[in-house]
């Protein structure tokens, strides 16, 4: 964990995570195994505050997967669930879920393509039919609809 670091009471934080400076983990967050949280990103956990009613009991449930990048200074609105090795690009705001090795970018964000495990830009349509391979790994993933999978190492 970086400088300047909040975790809340009701946060759940898996193994192998980094949270670099400036983050604020509210109640109700979870964040699987070797999840990366980039400098001053930010999670919400109430979806309409205000300064004088109180609304801890309308905390909504924050997801994010195993192995997912939350790019610096990025936001993070309640009750989504950004998915498995996902990739937020930096100041982008998560407003609802991000598919499994999505890659995503803007203000609200969009969907600009798909990341291999390693953290690789994928050469595939953000939908329809096809397979990449990581020139890292060797590993083989399939795009099927807008649902990518990965495949194992290519043979």
């Amino acid at each position: 964990m970086g400088q300047n670091v909040f975790v809340g009471n009701k946060v759940v934080i898996g193994d192998n995570c980094k949270i670099q400076n400036n983050v604020s983990v509210y109640d109700n967050v979870t964040l699987e195994e070797e999840v990366f949280c980039g400098p001053s990103m930010v999670f919400t956990n109430v979806y309409n505050p205000r300064s004088s009613i109180e609304r801890k009991d309308e905390y909504r449930d924050t997801l994010v997967k195993r192995g997912a990048t939350l790019g610096a200074n990025c936001t993070i609105i309640c009750g989504v669930t950004v998915g498995e090795f996902a990739f937020v690009g930096a100041g982008a705001l998560i407003n609802k879920d991000v598919p499994a090795y999505a890659l995503v970018v803007g203000v609200p964000a969009r969907q600009i393509g798909w990341m291999s495990e390693f953290g690789e830009q994928l050469s595939l349509p953000c939908e329809g039919e096809g397979e990449a391979i990581c020139a890292h790994t060797g590993d083989r993933y399939v795009l099927n609809g807008n649902t990518l999978t990965r495949q194992g190492e290519k043979s």
